[in-house]
């Protein structure tokens, strides 16, 4: 069973917008996609350490600093995207 959360599409960012080439709503899995092609068609990953990216100037106002480790990208994305579902705590709280 899928998790909806994940498959949930949410807005970009105008941010996110201009590196994933839309600003159509997305999956979060779209988002990280999409930024990936962008980081290896702009041939931005450190050829030292592939796990790291160079940020250019798009990435830098996405991620606010120079490089980027791979494991960072995530939680980058999602704070790029809008419309998240509500958890199951927070819609205790609300009811």
């Amino acid at each position: 069973m899928p998790n909806n959360a994940l498959s949930q599409k949410l807005k970009p960012s105008a941010k996110l917008a201009e590196i994933i080439g839309s600003s159509e709503p997305v999956t979060r899995a779209e988002a990280v996609k999409r930024l990936w092609d962008y980081v290896k068609a702009h041939d931005l990953q450190n050829p030292q350490n592939r796990r790291e990216i160079l940020a250019d100037d798009k990435l830098k106002q996405l991620f606010g600093k120079n490089k980027i480790s791979m494991f960072e990208v995530g939680r980058g994305v999602n704070e790029h995207l809008s419309g998240r579902a509500q958890t199951a705590t927070q819609r205790k709280k609300v009811a």
